[in-house]
């Protein structure tokens, strides 16, 4: 094995104090990646030897041979040893230098000239790169040796059951990337007119069949907490369908209007009560709907430990629904992200997940498929286990992704995900099943080359990479701000991208010379440049989410999931709509631009209408109460020995304490007139 520094010297792909013997400028005006429009591609190819300088290698070798043949006793020895060692740097140099040479600079309106030459016998794509939502057949690339490429990729297929363990694995950096063309239709789909409103949006992603499940188990749920009981609760009465849509639209306004407290927007003070709360429905129906609020049968729920039992069982028949909407609802583009959310609870669950690494450093784990371009979800999947549980994080990750990614076979998506879950035997799986992957991965991981782990690479230089190769597999390590390494089975080895640098004003504030260090970025391998641009889907799915929160902090865990899937409802609906109209608004807006602040205010107001139900049944039993108030049980009576606030006072505004009350109503109420008003 060479020194750190032989490899090094090896391993050295990118000078950038070299003059380029050659450079080609690309004619297309289109970034072949989903990059900057001011972005210029520009390639410098391998140098390779000369006929002469093949012959004159030849030579040397027969030489060489000779000299072995006819060698004897020591002398002889010593030349055959010499010319073994020889041999072993030659490969050596030859494996890990070979093929890397080739780059790709990337460069902006920073002044710097290339002579412009033909490079077509020196290309790696087969296909294009454009990772964007439609196929162009523009390309700066030239398709040659269409019999030699074929040859390579029935290789590859011989070699896929192949170890990736094994040393002969990894090869040169120089074989020939196979991608095919994406052509399967995507985006919106489905059958709405011009005439849609926001609520027929978001009843393709939470049908009304959701609603009407909710009603009937709220209702069974409360009769059953009574039962066990053995009580009546005298202020619940069975809900029904306008009702719970009322209730889930109040929910949707308060992410928007947010207080401290549920109890404020039922509040007597005109600067903080909200009058369209209080003709909906009463702060108490709200809180009674919140607390019989549910969605499975809590009767039937299997206990932990049998066979049938699930950890989703409370949530399960809203992830049936809302799993096959998500994906009915929108068919998926090229590019997809697969990354982790999570959910911030206010309070101690077993399934909450404690990661250092991400904003939220401890909550609820759902994974999630996104489109990388609009930001929407198309599938999720809840992490209701221990860390503990799973034989690994690569393996735990194996099977979020295959899961993720079914019914996508064959239909050659990419996919970009981040480095727990991006492994050699996964890219391999997603290859066979025709999809391509590319994402940051851990240099100790099984499969990973061995050449290019950290004790071997040593320190690199800012903007320096290496790679080896197996077909479309591609292992790439690189400095950045920090070591990088990556896998990518969806871009070509020894391209690299310079990014713009900063503008000229800039540089005059700071009083920067126009040199070449001030006005050229990092340069960044292929993959890298990929992964940073199409890695984004999961976050703008997560800023829609987070703007407005739906649903109220609680002590029951699977409530923030529930509230999870409706918000997610939301933004999905949102997204379709703004495709399918392209951009245009419903009828009867007249702003200039239809956010999605307007879009869940609208969506609230249709979902509430004219309900006023549960307000006027209040209503009417006061009323009837007021009559005879003691023939309903009503009587002012002793409450405790400590007073309490008057509640007929604190309505209107006023302090006044009082040690009697309503015990049927459980309030304090003055010895005066407070009685029989507060019953009225």
């Amino acid at each position: 094995m060479a020194t750190a520094r032989t490899e090094r010297e090896l391993f050295t792909i990118l000078e950038t104090s070299a003059e380029p013997e050659s450079s080609t400028e690309c004619d297309s005006q289109e970034s072949p990646l989903n990059l900057s429009a001011d972005v210029k591609w520009l390639e410098i190819p391998n140098r390779k030897q000369d006929s002469d300088e093949e012959d004159e290698v030849r030579e040397e070798e027969e030489e060489e041979e000779e000299v072995e043949e006819d060698g004897e006793g020591e002398n002889g020895a010593a030349a055959a040893a010499a010319a073994t060692a020889a041999e072993e740097a030659a490969d050596a140099a030859s494996f890990i230098a070979g093929g890397g040479c080739n780059i790709i600079l990337v460069t902006g309106s920073n002044g710097i000239k290339h002579d412009e030459e033909e490079y077509a016998e020196d290309c790696y794509y087969s296909t294009s790169t454009n990772c964007s939502d439609a196929t162009s057949n523009d390309s700066d690339i030239d398709f040659s040796d269409l019999e030699e490429e074929e040859e390579r990729r029935g290789a590859f297929r011989l070699d896929d059951d192949l170890d990736e363990d094994s040393p002969d694995f990894w090869g040169e950096p120089d074989q020939v990337i196979s991608i095919e063309p994406f052509s399967a239709v995507s985006g919106p789909q489905h059958s709405l007119g011009d005439d849609a409103d926001t609520r027929d949006y978001f009843r393709l992603l939470f049908p009304d069949s959701l609603f009407e499940h909710m009603v009937e188990q709220t209702n069974n749920y409360a009769l059953y907490r009574q039962r066990r009981s053995g009580k009546s609760d005298p202020h619940w009465h069975p809900t029904d369908v306008r009702e719970m849509k009322a209730y889930v639209g109040l929910n949707i306004l308060m992410g928007i209007n947010q207080l401290p407290d549920t109890g404020m927007y039922w509040a007597s003070d005109i600067f903080i009560g909200n009058a369209g709360f209080k003709k909906t429905m009463t702060a108490r129906r709200f809180e009674k709907l919140t607390q019989y609020l549910q969605l499975c049968d809590r009767e039937a729920e299997p206990v932990r430990g049998e066979r049938c039992y699930d950890g989703l069982y409370k949530i399960r028949p809203l992830l049936d629904v809302v799993e096959n909407t998500m994906w009915d609802a929108y068919t998926p583009n090229r590019c997809l992200t697969i990354d982790k959310c999570s959910i911030a609870p206010k309070g101690r669950f077993s399934p909450t997940q404690y990661m250092s690494s991400k904003p939220v450093k401890k909550g609820l784990t759902v994974w999630m498929l996104c489109d990388s371009r609009s930001g929407y979800c198309h599938r999720t999947k809840i992490h209701v286990g221990r860390p503990g549980d799973d034989e690994g994080a690569s393996s735990l990750g194996y099977r979020v992704v295959t899961f993720l990614v079914r019914g996508l076979e064959r239909q050659y998506h990419h996919l970009f995900m981040d480095s727990f879950f991006t492994s050699v035997p996964l890219l391999q799986r997603l290859l066979r099943d025709g999809l391509y992957a590319c994402g940051p991965t851990h240099p100790g991981r099984r499969g990973y080359p061995e050449v290019l782990r950290p004790r071997n690479v040593g320190k690199l230089c800012q903007g320096e990479f290496y790679q080896c190769q197996h077909g479309n597999l591609v292992a790439t390590v690189t400095r950045d701000v920090k070591m990088v390494n990556c896998l990518s089975t969806n871009s070509a080895p020894g391209i690299v991208g310079i990014s713009p640098g900063r503008q000229e004003h800039e540089k005059e504030e700071e009083g920067e010379s126009d040199s070449m260090d001030g006005c050229l970025g990092v340069p960044r391998p292929l993959p890298l440049l990929l992964y940073q641009e199409n890695m984004r889907g999961v976050d703008l799915c997560d800023q829609l989410r987070e703007c407005y929160q739906v649903g109220r902090p609680c002590k029951k865990w699977w409530r923030y999931f529930l509230w999870f899937y409706v918000n997610l409802c939301i933004v999905n609906a949102y997204i379709v709509m703004r495709e399918s109209r392209g951009g245009t608004p419903p009828a009867g807006f007249n702003g200039k631009q239809f956010t999605q602040r307007h879009y869940r205010v609208r969506l609230a107001q249709q979902l509430i209408g004219d309900y006023q139900g549960a307000r006027g049944m209040e209503r009417a039993a006061r009323k009837r109460h007021a009559d005879s108030p003691i023939e309903y049980g009503h009587r002012l009576e002793r409450m405790s020995e400590r007073s309490r606030r008057c509640r007929n006072c604190t309505n209107k505004g006023l302090r006044h304490e009082s040690v009697f009350g309503c015990k049927i109503c459980n309030v304090h109420l003055c010895r005066g007139g407070c009685f029989s008003e507060f019953h009225k």
